[in-house]
């Protein structure tokens, strides 16, 4: 019991049942994938579909494992998923988990998303590194950052000058950017 509750506290519908020891990704999963049995396929596929994964590493250990079994009946589940992942702004909240000082812009992007197709194909990969590359690409991480120094609330709403402007523009560009790619490299340059 923690310095925090009593006993009146134990069964209450506030009180947290603690860690769980669930993993859903195992290491035998991942070393073998070809052993996969069908309960633990139904598994991830279940987890997936419930939006129990939430992070971009869980996310690619899965879709490595169904990359391996090249199961048709893995493709759908694993699109939604990725779609969930970003529309959930679960990417969001981890680019933002690495840009603490500067947060990544939710308009850069929302940009982004706005322009990369959701539907499967296009040339490889998934709607997530689409996003995450498109960002890239496009260049879209100084422009979203300018804009962001240029606002007058960055400042107290007081007009900065173009030099305190290219400043903070700069350090959120530099951060965004380890970021951005930070989480680029969990693919290859194909989205693989």
């Amino acid at each position: 019991m923690s310095a925090y509750s009593s006993a009146s506290d134990q069964g209450s519908i506030y009180s947290s049942p603690g860690p769980q020891d669930y993993q859903v990704v195992t290491a035998s999963m991942t070393s073998n994938p070809q052993n996969l049995s069908k309960a633990d396929k139904d598994r991830l596929i279940h987890s997936l579909r419930a939006h129990t994964i939430n992070t971009l590493p869980e996310l690619r250990r899965i879709e490595r494992i169904f990359a391996a079994l090249h199961a048709p009946d893995t493709a759908e589940p694993m699109r939604n998923a990725w779609l969930h992942y970003v529309d959930s702004h679960n990417l969001l909240n981890e680019l933002r988990g690495l840009t603490r000082d500067y947060p990544f812009s939710s308009e850069c992007l929302d940009e982004a998303k706005g322009r990369v197709p959701r539907t499967a194909g296009n040339g490889g990969g998934n709607y997530c590194w689409k996003v995450l590359k498109w960002v890239k690409d496009q260049a879209l991480i100084p422009r979203h950052a300018r804009l962001l120094a240029a606002k007058p609330a960055m400042w107290g709403g007081k007009k900065p000058s173009a030099a305190d402007v290219e400043k903070l523009a700069t350090v959120c560009a530099d951060a965004w950017t380890r970021a951005l790619m930070t989480l680029l490299r969990n693919w290859d340059a194909s989205g693989r």
